[in-house]
């Protein structure tokens, strides 16, 4: 038996010993035992993992398991689960039931870890358990009803603190090196007509998981390379586009939803004639891994989304500078033990979906949050930490790409409107290649554009362009056809951040899953002013959701990029099927004018050349914060790009001026009024 086997049968042990004997103040038994019960479980799906029941266990059996393992949040037993941080500062008071429920929702990270038979962070975990008991039973001992507060938090923050390292360590092995292969075993080596293989992950499994499984075993082979071909071609595109030697590269980083493993098994096949072996990494919720409420990796589907949002910010029970240098300091350590693996690093293949039933937050005085200076802490580490990466993951050698496509939860049409995503997904290039290039074009004569909203919009924004020297040679707008961001239909570019100005508003819109109504910022020299949305009563929580969510905790973020969707067809498509509130960024950026806020549409690759298909270099790639990266790199970037789009029936004009007055009309009135650009507005007549 190793040391670490050890410590894991003694941890065991003291659980049992927990749950027979309460040896803590009335009120915390029922805490202490539930969560204990938990861990008893995990040890118990262990042992039968270990016995080989995953290979022997019907289906039914299988969901029954899944379920067990995450009853605790589902549905209305989250309203009396410990996971609940309003349960917990009901039952234990404000600083005490957070960090109780911040423990509790730990713990529930270890399924993963069980799964991938990962036996010292269940060991850490349950260790931390019994550490916190044991401090609730000695003040028992000492007629005390808990601990103190500050020592209850000192044992957790030492546990966040001390264990930062090897979490980190795994995260970016897991990032970079293909031997990491856990899932990629699963999607290769399963009989993936047999959707008992869903059960292998440690993932959370719905019926619309397996029915989404189910649908692409019975697709045609043919279909299912269409699918794949379009995402690594993109991805391959993206190389040759941005100027980029794909040659150099050995690993992408495959991300995608439980369900499409038939497809990423068909995109693998494809990579590895690219030269590239995959990295498959799970989106974690563990407090060391945890950006908010984003998915990062893969992932099953959400037991309860309430839930991940009420935990988002936990860091903020223990964020202060020391933590904020350590986990810089293990990051940097991280990537410099597999810098040679990090070297090679392609960049994300992504293949987002969309359709499930839409999100909108309760905001929970409960939940913890971070206070004024943690957000400085914590804008300051994501810089910071962003800066790091690309020192060992350089930006101007990398790329992505992005697809989607909906799930069965979008609706009873859900077949219909996934041969229609499809059918958006492989839009002819060409056709949009050569309206664009008129688009293109009419703004390179341009010194600035308006945009101005309809039908209640009211946005108003005045946007600076770069100045071209040579328009035979240069152009400010890129001709964004299907390559990094699937699918075709926008032309984009970064402002000038100085006169660029005015108010962004739409009536509702998704952004990373959560929903905003009436999203407003306004802008002055092209950074945020101002900010607000109508999600609650009370406008502090409004501007509150809004900084967390959108700016990141940021005082302010400038406008990277400006860009003129076309794709009128998946915006139509939209409109036929009623599912606009539902699309992704990735498809809703192309229905409409977005502009972006964070960094440039050309983060940490400013200095590397792209050219349009006519030939033409992009110039504006380069902003007055961007630059800062050749004078104060600590300043130039935020780790952030959000997409915020206006619809085509919000918007009223897009207009673009020269330096003499003269107007050029893009878009009047939601259609495209430029000649040669007719084609743009058929599906608006179809």
């Amino acid at each position: 038996m190793t040391f670490m086997e050890e410590r894991y049968e003694l941890s065991c042990e003291r659980i049992e010993e927990i749950v027979r004997t309460q040896e803590v103040f009335d009120k915390y038994k029922d805490y202490f035992e539930k969560t204990a019960q938990f861990l008893l479980l995990m040890r118990d799906t262990r042992k039968r993992l270990q016995e080989g029941f995953l290979q022997k266990a019907s289906i039914e059996e299988l969901r029954i398991m899944n379920h067990g393992m995450y009853e605790d949040i589902l549905g209305a037993n989250y309203d009396k689960s410990y996971a609940n941080p309003a349960v917990c500062c009901e039952a234990f008071g404000g600083k005490m039931g957070r960090m109780l429920s911040f423990l509790h929702t730990e713990l529930r990270c270890m399924i993963p870890y069980v799964f991938e038979e990962m036996l010292e962070e269940q060991v850490i975990r349950m260790e931390l358990f019994v550490e916190v008991y044991n401090s609730f039973a000695y003040a028992l001992s000492e007629e005390m009803e808990a601990p103190e507060e500050k020592d209850l938090k000192e044992t957790l923050y030492w546990f966040v603190s001390d264990y930062s390292e090897p979490a980190v360590e795994w995260r970016i092995r897991t990032q970079v090196d293909a031997d990491c292969d856990f899932a990629t075993r699963i999607v290769m080596d399963s009989d993936l007509n047999d959707i008992r293989y869903l059960y292998q992950y440690g993932e959370y499994i719905t019926p619309e998981t397996e029915k989404m499984a189910l649908y692409l075993a019975a697709m045609p082979e043919e279909k299912i390379q269409m699918m794949a071909d379009t995402y690594s071609e993109g991805y391959r595109i993206g190389f040759v586009k941005g100027n980029k030697d794909l040659s150099k590269k050995d690993v992408v980083d495959v991300r995608y939803v439980l369900g499409f493993e038939r497809m990423v098994k068909a995109a693998i096949g494809n990579f590895a004639k690219l030269g590239l072996k995959p990295t498959i990494f799970r989106a974690s919720a563990s407090i060391f891994h945890k950006k908010g409420n984003l998915k990062i990796g893969y992932y099953g589907a959400i037991a309860n989304k309430q839930f991940e949002y009420d935990h988002k910010d936990d860091i903020g029970l223990f964020l202060d500078k020391k933590l904020v240098n350590r986990k810089l300091e293990v990051l940097r350590q991280a990537y410099e033990d597999c810098k040679e693996k990090a070297a090679k690093y392609a960049g994300p293949a992504v293949i987002e979906v969309f359709g499930e039933e839409p999100f909108a937050p309760v905001s929970k005085s409960e939940a913890s949050t971070l206070s004024e200076e943690q957000q400085k802490l914590s804008a300051e580490y994501t810089g910071a930490s962003t800066g790091i990466t690309y020192e060992y993951i350089n930006g101007e050698e990398r790329s992505f790409t992005i697809i989607a496509f909906p799930v069965p939860e979008i609706g009873e049409q859900f077949e219909e409107i996934f041969d229609e995503t499809i059918k958006i997904n492989t839009l002819d290039y060409q056709s949009y290649e050569k309206m664009q290039a008129i688009i293109i074009e009419t703004l390179n004569k341009a010194s600035y554009v308006e945009v101005k909203g309809m039908n209640g919009n009211k946005t108003d924004m005045h946007i600076k362009l770069y100045p071209i020297t040579d328009p035979s040679s240069q152009a400010i707008f890129e001709n964004c056809v299907a390559d990094v961001n699937i699918p075709v239909g926008e032309v984009f570019t970064s402002p000038v951040l100085e006169g660029t100005k005015g108010t962004l508003h739409v009536s509702r819109v998704f952004l990373n899953e959560l929903e905003y109504h009436n999203l407003e910022m306004t802008f002055e020299d092209g950074k945020i002013k101002d900010y607000t949305c109508t999600n609650f009563a009370e406008e502090e929580k409004n501007k509150e959701y809004v900084k967390a969510n959108v700016l990141y905790h940021y005082d302010s973020l400038p406008l990277g990029e400006f860009a003129i969707g076309t794709n009128t067809t998946a915006y139509m498509t939209a409109k036929k099927y009623d599912i606009g509130n539902r699309f992704p960024i990735l498809i809703a950026e192309k229905t409409g004018p977005h502009f972006a806020v964070g960094d440039t549409c050309y983060s940490h690759s400013e200095d590397v050349k792209v050219y349009n298909e006519d030939g033409k270099e992009i110039v504006a790639r380069d902003n007055s914060v961007s630059i800062l990266r050749k004078t104060d790199p600590a300043k130039a970037y935020f780790g952030c790009h959000t997409d915020i789009t206006i619809p085509y029936d919000e918007l009223g004009s897009i207009i673009a001026y020269d330096d003499h007055g003269n107007s050029y009309p893009i878009i009047i009135e939601g259609r495209f009024v430029l000649e040669g650009c007719e084609a743009l507005n058929k599906p608006f007549e179809e």
